[in-house]
């Protein structure tokens, strides 16, 4: 009886550990189902996040390289000619050479009553433009004009065009379209679905070519996203932890919005949870599994004295052994695809950095030659001091090549700025200090070769609004133009004067032979240099950023031989600068 009433109250214990494991177990799935379930909805939401950044940063990318094309273009001294001309035989071949290159969907220029009179798509050639708005616009106004215009096909074009005029005298309109298609086909993703609105909130770019031409909500009520989504989809019914931002035919997906600076356009992308469910199943299914293996071995112990009882717990084990390695291959194949996805998103994020950063390259190697030479200069300074045992004065070389380093440091930083051109950036800077900086930069230089440096400068501060750094490259670039100018001189002499003023005049005087075509001078890769001495970007890139500063630069030969250049810049008060 004794023995009877023990092996009854162990039963009993062992019916009631299996009892409180179970609940246990209920009760940290539940938890575990909501806990992960949220964590990996705020991953998707996050990755999410970055991918609409870098489909923003590619869409400004794009518009922002076509729309310095129909500027560069309308300069072009071949296709002027052929307007003045009117012999177009050669313009379109010139204008496919360019579209590749720029990348634009297509290339057309305009005569000035709007025929076509040349284009990459030659089924354009001969048609009239006169009435359209990208036409009238830049006829009227002097700069580039952007316009949005729906086409034949139900879409959007997107076309940037400037007028063409030679002294003043109008000749054509250079028209550059924007490839959309192109930009849209680098959204396409394996569960997202990715849509650009218009200030008014018509979707304009979009991949669902049906939603084009509609709001939000008409385009989400007309055509879901791909069939991707759709079943992505149904792996998320049922589970009211997952936060609903919109609908598509009724089901939940996350929705994401980002302003895009330009026209007030908004781009919206719509991300599945797919994933979401089966990374927090595969960790329930694991968690259930340890449970389910802890009552295995507590049934076990309780039946280990019945022959068949232990072959069937043995034969349960062997079975829930093959489920962990199922479920062990599943989730090695799941981190496989979650680890290429990864590689695919790093993939992505680097071509896109890589086409912003090459259409910069051109203009900061260019300028990184400057602090180049000179640390070249103090090396070898530094190199002779040594040899010399004078330790203290190669000291102040390495310094000055540290202060070069950061310089050049700062000039690959400016890639940022250029990402985002505007006042913004801008604040108010001593011109005096800029042009010290300048020459000492040149120092090196200077040194090499005997110039007579006369400085003009004011006593009290000259004060105007823009970036320091951006003006103390036009100072050099002047300077190194100044100092090759005076090679073949005599007695060779660079004067700088600044002037205070409503107008900062900052002027740059050589004695060298003056300046031989006046017309080209600011024209990208134009150079009187021999090949290796320089590419002829100096002036371009300095007249872009005086310009970008709200001034103007000048060149013109003195009367008594040599050339001035000026740069002129809106001065601004001392009580403003105070403010600033």
């Amino acid at each position: 009886m004794f023995t009877s009433g023990k092996s009854m109250r162990g039963r009993w214990y062992m019916r009631l550990a299996v009892m409180v494991i179970c609940a246990f177990g209920v009760i940290t799935i539940f938890v575990s189902n909501q806990y992960l379930t949220q964590r990996f909805t705020e991953t998707i939401s996050s990755r999410s996040e970055v991918r609409l950044a870098l489909y923003v940063t590619n869409l400004m990318s794009e518009l922002q390289r076509n729309s310095v094309v129909p500027q560069l273009l309308a300069r072009d001294p071949e296709l002027i000619k052929a307007l003045e001309d009117k012999d177009y035989s050669g313009s379109t071949a010139r204008l496919l050479s360019f579209v590749d290159e720029i990348g634009a969907a297509s290339l057309m220029l305009l005569d000035r009553d709007g025929r076509a009179v040349a284009a990459t798509d030659r089924d354009m050639i001969g048609q009239n433009h006169r009435s359209t708005p990208y036409f009238t616009d830049a006829l009227r106004l002097n700069q580039t004009i952007y316009t949005t215009y729906e086409n034949a096909e139900g879409g959007f074009d997107f076309v940037y065009s400037r007028r063409v005029q030679v002294a003043g005298q109008l000749r054509g309109v250079i028209m550059v379209k924007v490839d959309a298609p192109r930009i849209e086909a680098g959204w396409v993703g394996v569960s997202d679905a990715v849509l650009v609105t218009d200030r008014e909130g018509l979707i304009v770019m979009a991949t669902e070519p049906l939603w084009r031409g509609l709001n939000e909500q008409e385009a989400l009520a007309r055509q879901s996203a791909p069939s991707a989504i759709e079943r992505a989809i149904r792996f998320t019914q049922g589970w009211a932890a997952l936060p609903v931002d919109a609908y598509l035919r009724g089901e939940a997906v996350l929705r994401r919005a980002m302003q895009v600076p330009h026209q007030g356009w908004q781009m919206v992308s719509f991300t599945t949870y797919a994933s979401v469910r089966e990374r927090v199943n595969g960790i329930l299914a694991l968690q259930a599994m340890g449970f389910a293996i802890l009552l295995t071995l507590i049934f076990w112990s309780m039946s280990r004295k019945t022959a068949s009882r232990l072959i069937f717990f043995q034969r349960e084990s062997a079975e829930l052994r093959a489920l962990n390695r199922r479920l062990q291959r599943e989730i090695a194949e799941r981190e496989k695809v979650e680890k290429t996805l990864e590689v695919a998103e790093q993939t992505i994020a680097q071509s896109s950095k890589l086409a912003a950063l090459g259409e910069m390259s051109a203009a900061v190697s260019h300028e990184l030659n400057q602090p180049l030479a000179a640390m070249k200069t103090y090396l070898a300074g530094a190199r002779l001091l040594l040899q010399r045992e004078r330790p203290e004065e190669a000291l102040s070389s390495f310094q000055r090549i540290d202060d070069l380093l950061e310089r050049m440091g700062a000039l690959t930083r400016q890639l940022k700025s250029y990402a985002r051109k505007g006042a913004e950036a801008f604040e108010p800077i001593d011109t005096r200090a800029a042009v010290s900086t300048a020459l000492a930069l040149m120092e090196p230089q200077l040194k090499t070769r005997s110039v007579n440096i006369i400085r003009t400068l004011p006593n009290e501060p000259v004060m105007v609004l823009g970036d320091r750094l951006r003006l103390e490259q036009v100072i050099i670039n002047l300077l190194r133009n100044a100092l090759d100018a005076t090679k073949n001189a005599t007695n060779p002499t660079i004067e700088i004067l600044l002037v205070a003023g409503d107008v900062i005049s900052i002027q740059i005087r050589d004695n060298g032979d003056g300046i031989v075509n006046l017309d080209e001078l600011f024209e990208p890769f134009y150079t009187t240099k021999q090949p290796g001495d320089g590419v002829g970007l100096g002036l371009a890139i300095s007249s872009g950023i005086v310009n970008d500063l709200g001034g103007r630069l000048t060149a013109r030969n003195a009367v008594d031989g040599g050339a001035i250049f000026e740069v002129q810049l809106p001065a601004i008060r001392q009580d403003a600068a105070a403010a600033e």
